[in-house]
């Protein structure tokens, strides 16, 4: 492989480590800002775990990330550089996760959707060539199978709940369901690893769609009809959510640069 080819496979690889670690950076502030607000303490303890589960999940890919940068690179980056230090059009996180919490069951919905992808992204993952992915996708997939059922009950909980709930709940998965058709389309930094990632959009798609359908069907719960996709977050084209995010997250180590986690 010469030097050109072997620079834009570092790039992809950075890119594609980037893109899990933004994903789950945002969707675990997010859940974050929940702390303290939860409708009960058991589930505002519950909530703000999967936000540190997330936010750990974060630090593994940009460690990564960070490691692959580094090699032969004089300027030494950090996770925190990653995480604190790029611009909102540097971020290649999943749309839905920079969408403002709303609601209850806007909260639970989007994180059922999210966890659902993350569950089959990782277990495909695992058999990725490269170990290091592989390995944090294991590690990770514990937890976000946990995520999948704890969110999962209270879709179900609440779809088939008050007349309010179900109400609530058809309005927000109305809202994110033009949020979902961008984990399924694959960024040139994710086909140009194909080879050694191996991740079949088609089949975990469906694989996503008949868990969804499983747990809405027990919700009472209707998938929308066919609509228009939203799109470009993995390619740094963000709604105006991720700005506010980022100037909240970021503000401390911009501020008083060389601060550490």
């Amino acid at each position: 492989m010469d030097s050109e080819a072997t620079n834009n496979a570092k790039k992809d690889l950075v890119n594609y480590a980037l893109f899990l670690a933004d994903s789950s950076l945002i969707m675990g502030h997010r859940l974050s800002e929940w702390t303290g607000h939860g409708p009960m303490i058991e589930q505002d303890i519950a909530i703000t775990n999967i936000a540190l589960d997330l936010i750990g999940q974060a630090r593994n890919f940009y460690q990564y990330a960070a490691e692959v940068i580094n090699i032969q690179n004089d300027k030494k980056v950090t996770e925190d550089d990653l995480a604190y230090l790029r611009d909102a059009n540097e971020f290649k996180n999943l749309l839905i996760t920079e969408l403002p919490n709303g609601d209850w069951a806007f909260t639970i919905s989007k994180l059922f959707l999210f966890s659902t992808w993350q569950f089959y992204f990782y277990q495909t993952l695992i058999y990725s060539k490269d170990e290091q992915l592989a390995a944090i996708a294991e590690k990770s997939l514990k937890e976000v199978t946990y995520h999948v059922i704890w969110s999962g009950d209270w879709v179900i909980r609440l779809g088939d709940g008050t007349e309010e709930s179900k109400n609530r709940m058809k309005k927000a998965v109305l809202n994110l369901w033009p949020y979902t058709g961008e984990m399924f389309i694959p960024a040139a930094f994710e086909d140009n690893l194909k080879n050694s990632v191996s991740i079949n959009f088609s089949n975990m798609q469906n694989d996503w769609i008949e868990k969804v359908k499983l747990v809405f069907s027990e919700a009472t719960l209707s998938i929308p009809e066919k609509m228009w996709m939203q799109s470009g977050g993995k390619n740094g084209v963000h709604t105006e959510h991720l700005g506010y995010i980022l100037a909240e997250m970021q503000f401390m180590q911009r501020a008083y640069p060389g601060l550490e986690w």
